[in-house]
């Protein structure tokens, strides 16, 4: 049953604030005042959700304990302190806080978790969104991979997960999640690639309110949204050296601290990382720290790819995905269906099989059966483009060296660089005043030529 917000906000502009924030949801939100009867008492209210600012308890038309006989509703006080535990206001089933600066994800997290309680429904989501159907595991590789997913999921250790592109590494976060005794806290997954460059420390941090121009209010970033639950960070290899010192500062210290304040905020938080690299052999290169990946890898899962998963497996997944897709219960899948899947390679994985299937399900909406010669047509020319994908990419005397991608200027400047670097013993500010440039140009330009302390003048 979709929840009902009814706001009480006082002085503030929580209702404001709530409408932004549910605007794309199914959530409605209602204004009403301290004294209001809620407009659909009775047995609808498991329902209903209650939003209060914690300012109006002092005003004299505001009484907790008639209003909470009146209505037995849950309720979330925003408030600079924990109020669940507070018998003076409500018992702590029916009780949650939300820190005044709170951010949109926290709220539809917390609306999400009340309501699944209320309807005692299984079913783990994260700001709004659901999880994905059961990991299918007919295989010896994958169900390996479960029992080992199992074994660790209650454990507070750090998991790293390996894995190609589409096997599933969130997936198997959320399982982690799922199973644990973290299960009613919040799963916040990013995906580092996609994080702005500039924008790393708002965005994992979180800000102050007048921290930088647009910061109108308080925000926190991925860390304390994470707080009590997990945070999954996919493909943790994207992040540069000098973001990931930062994280392995915090997973060391337990605290953040927001951009344009000086408050440290104690977070707890489960880490679960993953990278479709070795991180490993980044590491050997210098591109990742060694303290942070054994801080990451205290348990590392190992994901088999779709062509590890066997033929049965495909086929099981290719099923199960198609009747999601049809909204049908059973699917009779002809003979031919199994070899033709075995033939084929998907470099993709179960994001490639999901593709297959969304093409086939048009198809069969159309054709009413799986037998018919589009379909066939559909199999054997995704058969022979996933052949041409899975095949190694031929030398070529055209691709040019490394050192051949910056230009004779460039290089000439990338070894002016090393020279200072290496007379003011690769100090950065003695550097950039012995090159007339600004510490952070120099750090800039360092970034573009790829210059670290292990560079030679020669190589790039």
């Amino acid at each position: 049953m979709t929840p009902t917000l009814y706001v009480i906000e006082g002085s503030s502009d929580l209702f404001f604030r709530a409408m932004r924030c549910l605007d794309n949801s199914d959530v409605g939100v209602v204004r009403v005042e301290s004294d209001s009867v809620l407009p659909n008492a009775g047995h609808e209210l498991a329902s209903a959700i209650a939003l209060v600012s914690v300012s109006v308890i002092a005003t004299s038309d505001f009484f907790a304990q008639q209003w909470l006989s009146q209505h037995a509703v849950p309720v979330i006080w925003v408030a600079s302190s924990e109020r669940a535990a507070d018998p003076r206001y409500f018992p702590e089933r029916l009780s949650h806080t939300l820190s005044p600066g709170f951010s949109c994800a926290e709220l539809r997290a917390l609306i999400e978790k009340i309501s699944r309680s209320a309807s005692g429904s299984s079913k783990e989501t994260n700001a709004g969104a659901a999880t994905s159907e059961p990991l299918i595991a007919t295989s010896p590789a994958m169900k390996a991979c479960l029992d080992e997913v199992r074994l660790y999921a209650d454990s507070r250790a750090s998991v790293l997960i390996h894995g190609e592109t589409g096997v599933g590494k969130e997936r198997v976060a959320r399982l982690l999640h799922e199973q644990s005794s973290r299960r009613g806290g919040p799963f916040v997954p990013v995906n580092c690639g996609a994080v702005p460059e500039g924008l790393f420390e708002a965005h994992f941090f979180g800000h102050a309110k007048g921290a930088f121009t647009g910061a109108v209010g308080a925000h926190s970033g991925y860390f304390e949204q994470a707080n009590g639950g997990t945070l999954f960070l996919d493909e943790i290899g994207d992040l540069p050296l000098h973001q990931q010192v930062k994280l392995l500062r915090v997973l060391e210290q337990h605290t953040v601290t927001r951009l344009g304040s000086t408050t440290e905020i104690p977070v707890d938080f489960r880490m679960v990382a993953a990278s479709h690299r070795s991180l490993a052999q980044l590491v050997a290169e210098g591109r990742f720290r060694a303290d942070l990946y054994y801080r990451l890898a205290v348990v590392e899962l190992h994901i088999p790819n779709l062509q590890q998963r066997g033929a049965a497996e495909k086929l099981a997944l290719f099923t199960a995905l198609l009747q999601r897709e049809l909204s049908l219960p059973s699917l009779d899948i002809p003979d031919w269906v199994l070899p033709a899947l075995d033939s084929m390679v998907f470099t993709g994985n179960v994001r490639e099989l999901a593709n297959l299937v969304e093409r086939v399900a048009l198809l069969y909406q159309r054709e009413g059966t799986l037998n018919s010669d589009a379909i066939k047509q559909v199999f054997d020319r995704f058969a022979t483009v996933s052949l041409q994908l899975a095949k190694p990419p031929a030398a070529s005397t055209d691709i040019p060296d490394a050192v051949n991608v910056f230009s004779e200027a460039d290089l000439a400047e990338r070894e002016k660089i090393i020279e200072a670097l290496e007379r003011n013993a690769w100090r950065r500010q003695d550097s950039a005043a012995d090159l007339g440039i600004s510490r952070k140009v120099l750090w800039e330009k360092m970034r573009k030529f790829d210059i670290t302390e292990q560079s030679e003048r020669s190589e790039v």
